[in-house]
């Protein structure tokens, strides 16, 4: 019995098996794709960061400590297979905190069958 000949070594993995090659569903200010989504996060944000854990099926508590939507915003990128980087997830949901969490809003209800484009 003969032994495999290894000919190439293993690379860099990603996060599982996922390749990030999408998109978000709608751009950071489309509001006007689900004004539900938008109403409740211009009036009421600490609602909307705790409705979209929730629907991500977190802690609704987790989008209310220090990181916690961006953790949420990296973990639902690298599950849809959206590109980006951890640097640019936390210079999103500090700096564009309400408009960003609007869209992962509409991005879980664009990918649950909620609402369609």
């Amino acid at each position: 019995m003969s032994n495999p000949v290894i000919t190439h070594q293993p690379g860099a993995g990603g996060y599982g098996t996922n390749v990030q090659t999408g998109d978000w569903s709608t751009g950071l200010c489309s509001c006007c794709s689900d004004s539900l989504v938008c109403a409740i996060g211009l009036f009421c944000p600490m609602a909307m960061s705790c409705y979209t854990a929730n629907k991500y099926g977190e802690n609704c508590c987790l989008a209310w400590l220090p990181g916690g939507m961006t953790a949420i915003r990296t973990h639902m990128r690298l599950t849809y297979g959206i590109q980006g980087t951890i640097c640019n997830d936390t210079l999103m949901t500090f700096f564009c905190g309400p408009c960003e969490m609007c869209r992962m809003a509409r991005e879980i209800r664009i990918r649950n069958g909620d609402i369609s484009l």
